[in-house]
């Protein structure tokens, strides 16, 4: 197993929290704004399901950044959706440190992500892309590539 040094930029984060109700928007719209989010410097972007006014379905979209990143999540946000206000707030963001550690498969090299806490790994998981990529690329189910890696990283 190839090992690179942690990523000890992930430790503690000031960040902000930025967040919109949404009722008369589309699943559509809502995927390709989380792709401009993502694509503007949003570390987290998620939605969650709520009722608002008058009872109406809609959505909470929530994301985290950087404090330098909000004039550009704010410019997407009005754009891109229906909402006419946001709402921010500071906070702290805990993350684990990360390790990338490569293994060798039958089939070729997979990135594993290890999460390290207090100097101890505390979880590993493969990279996705990379499986889902030998997966495709041989015609094997992306359960046996998961299953050959779990085995060369326990």
């Amino acid at each position: 197993m190839i090992s690179h040094p942690p990523n000890e930029e992930h430790i503690d984060d000031e960040m902000l929290k930025v967040e919109v109700n949404l009722d008369d928007i589309s699943g559509e719209w809502l995927g390709y704004v989380m792709d401009l989010l993502f694509e503007s410097g949003a570390n987290d972007v998620f939605y969650t399901p709520i009722y608002m006014k008058k009872n109406r379905p809609g959505v909470l979209l929530q994301l985290l950044c950087h404090r330098d990143k909000l004039t550009a999540m704010r410019e997407i946000l009005v754009k891109e959706t229906t909402t006419l206000g946001i709402r921010y707030y500071p906070l702290t963001v805990f993350r684990a440190e990360r390790r990338f550690t490569q293994v060798q498969t039958e089939w070729g090299p997979i990135t594993v992500k290890e999460g390290i806490y207090d100097g101890q790994v505390i979880q590993r998981s493969p990279e996705f892309e990379e499986c889902k990529k030998i997966a495709d690329a041989h015609q094997l189910p992306l359960k046996k590539v998961y299953e050959q890696v779990w085995k060369l990283i326990e």
